[in-house]
């Protein structure tokens, strides 16, 4: 990271500025490839961060990226830092001259990089091989200067420097009682010639200062704060040193030199034009529409970012950069350098929950291959429990502000149920579900939108209870939704708010039942006062999230589900327990297993607090609060029912996804029960 230091003091940041930067960088965001929730498209935001392995599939074979990370988030942070320099083509230009270097990965050559674009050769500098991609740059494909010059002297001393101070942070060879593997010897072997050419560096350094960084390494961005006092405490004790130095200089030159006080940076920039490099399946006018871009305008470096993330957000793209250069007359034009993802991504992600068990999920996601301007998926979940489904998402209109998206899915569970809180038998239920619905698109907050869809849902009875039902039934359901999520991140948020709504009149048709009380056959029609009647239904999820200090996050939660006509069956009941959502009409609360209780009329609210124990390690306390059978029909009184529960969740985020460990309780049930979860649900 030595070259984004030595750009941004280069260019006219001071030191108090640059360390107050460092330890406001989220470097956990930098360094990824995902990017925040917040930065997606609605449409993108369900599928987003679910799975622990994607794969790129072109030219009929998967495609293995050449480094861990491409972290579009880090270009944009750098962007914005060096945004001061956009004029600036000459590194030797700038308020100090500066240089960095990079490694050609052709020819093994250190690379002095002197002008062009300060974004790009910065983050070429930094490629540490298998960590961030290669960079390329004036026709070479570049990575980490320090693979063959970690400590550029030579260098500094071509540019006409008299006296250098050389900081040294890297570790070098270590000694022969620290190679205990074979691993660490093949990397002693790979930093010989580093080992020879850091000698001959130092020798040509007039001060040389050896920063002892043991017990970290290249990638312990996450210590930043203790390696940042580590070379403040360093400069203490060299500031004799320095202090004799300057009183020299005094002494033979005079009075000292003081660098003059930074111009006003430049903060926006007059864009006239848009060109876009690297379109192959997205139609420049797509582009366009992502960003919102009108020329004519100024635009500072977070504007500037917000129109990348806006097109970055749609998935379409492995990476979008920018650089600006003069138009012809009056102000710069923008070009955007882009590379589109394959038009095929494979994905994988596994899943364990006490209820559903263990499955594997594949899914295979197409981006304008039927279709231009479109999206199709098909997810499997293959398990204990099978799931499936298929969508196509197919946007509209000149500036793609609408979604045309048919889907179909289908699910197969095993469902236990209960009769006071007690295990009473087990179905199950095979569920069908074919959808149409058009909505709005292209906003990163909220959607809504209409639709209909027809639900078939068949039942048959694996462990005889006391009341037992088998056949098939179905409805059509027209209704209208609204959805809004500003979450940071699709797992532990630490932030936000996520809220859906809808209203559907659900048509209930061909209904096929045999129930069965008991030994007795009862026919559906007089079956406790079942009926097909048409009715509304209503569902409401709200979440919330605030955080209440740096290791504390308030979360909140409110469910409803209302059935206008409580003479319904299991088909449009809501099915109350669980502490993740997993399937259609769940009611998720703290203290009760999955399916414990069904109802046509329920409310909940339940309030958590995440306490972060570690990087990724949190203690989740939590406890609900729920309401059911509170609406009658002409055959039902009312007869509100009240529910209270606890829960105490260890959980971990891990590369497979979240690993949960809870215990829950419920005040009505007086039963302890444990829960497990791993990984993310279809």
């Amino acid at each position: 990271m030595g070259s984004v230091m030595g750009a941004l003091y280069a260019i006219g940041y001071s030191g108090n500025e640059i360390e107050q930067i460092v330890r406001k960088l989220d470097w956990n965001e930098l360094l990824t490839n995902q990017v925040t929730l917040r930065a997606l498209a609605m449409e993108e935001k369900e599928e987003y961060g679910r799975y622990a392995v994607e794969l790129p599939f072109k030219n009929r074979h998967f495609q293995v990226p050449t480094g861990a990370l491409e972290s579009q988030e880090l270009w944009l942070q750098l962007s914005e830092l060096l945004f001061p320099a956009y004029r600036t083509r000459s590194f030797s230009d700038f308020d100090i001259p500066f240089r960095c270097i990079a490694t050609d990965l052709e020819t093994a050559a250190a690379v002095v990089m002197d002008s062009g674009e300060i974004t790009t050769a910065i983050r070429a500098s930094i490629a540490i091989p298998g960590v961030f991609t290669p960079v390329d740059y004036k026709g070479m494909r570049l990575v980490d200067g320090g693979i063959v010059r970690n400590l550029p002297v030579s260098e500094v001393r071509e540019m006409g420097a008299d006296y250098v101070i050389a900081s040294n942070v890297s570790h070098g060879l270590k000694p022969h009682n620290q190679l205990n593997n074979a691993i660490q010897v093949l990397m002693q072997i790979a930093f010989f010639k580093d080992g020879e050419d850091n000698k001959r560096q130092i020798e040509l350094s007039n001060c040389y200062i050896n920063q002892s960084l043991e017990g970290y390494s290249s990638g312990s961005f996450d210590k930043s704060d203790e390696i940042l006092e580590s070379g403040i405490k360093t400069g203490y004790q060299y500031y004799p040193v320095f202090k004799h130095l300057a009183d020299s200089l005094s002494a033979i030159y005079g009075s000292l030199y003081v660098r003059p006080a930074a111009p006003v940076r430049t903060d926006s920039v007059l864009l006239v034009s848009c060109q876009v490099e690297g379109l192959s399946s997205v139609s420049l006018s797509s582009f366009r529409q992502f960003i919102h871009f009108q020329g004519g305008k100024y635009y500072s470096a977070q504007q500037l970012s917000d129109m990348v993330r806006l097109a970055y957000g749609t998935r379409n793209f492995r990476y979008i950069r920018y650089r600006l250069e003069p138009a012809d007359i009056v102000g710069y034009r923008i070009i955007f350098e882009t590379e589109e993802n394959p038009a095929i991504n494979c994905k994988l992600g596994m899943h364990y929950n006490t209820f559903s068990g263990v499955s594997l999920i594949a899914n295979a996601t197409a981006r304008n291959y039927f279709l231009p301007a479109s999206r199709s998926l098909i997810t499997l979940n293959i398990g204990e429990n099978m799931r499936a489904r298929a969508e196509h998402l197919q946007y509209l209109g000149k500036k793609n502000s609408l979604m045309l998206i048919p889907g179909i899915q289908y699910e197969s569970f095993r469902v236990t149920t209960y009769k006071q809180f007690r295990k009473d038998g087990q179905f199950r239920s095979d569920y069908f579900r074919w959808d149409l619905k058009l909505q709005s698109a292209g906003s990163l907050r909220q959607s809504f939108g209409a639709g209909t869809r027809l639900e078939t849902v068949g039942y048959s009875p694996l462990i005889a209870s006391d009341t037992d039902i088998r056949g098939t039934g179905s409805g059509v359901t027209p209704y209208l939704f609204y959805q809004l999520n500003t979450l940071d991140n699709p797992v532990y948020p630490g932030t936000g708010t996520r809220f859906d709504a809808e209203l559907g009149y659900v048509i209930p048709r061909d209904f096929d039942y045999t129930l069965w009380e008991g030994d007795t056959n009862v026919s559906y029609s007089t079956f406790s006062g079942l009926s097909q009647r048409n009715y509304y239904r209503f569902v409401l999820n709200y979440e919330y999230f605030e955080p209440i200090n740096p290791r504390n996050t308030f979360s909140a939660l409110v469910q409803a589900g209302v059935n206008s006509d409580t003479d319904q069956n299991l088909y449009s009941a809501f099915s109350i327990g669980g502490l993740n959502r997993l399937y259609r009409n769940q009611i998720v609360f703290s203290g009760l297993e999955n399916n414990t209780v069904f109802s046509h009329s329920v409310v909940s609210a339940q309030a958590r607090v995440h306490r972060r124990l570690g990087s990724n390690l949190y203690l989740i306390p939590g406890a609900s609060v729920l309401l059911y059978d509170f609406v009658g029909s002409p055959t039902r009184e009312v007869r509100r029912k009240f529910l209270s529960g606890y829960s105490l969740t260890m959980a971990y985020n891990s590369i497979l996804g979240p690993i949960e460990l809870s215990a829950m309780y419920s005040d009505q049930s007086k039963s302890l029960y444990t829960y497990v979860t791993l990984g993310l649900s279809f």
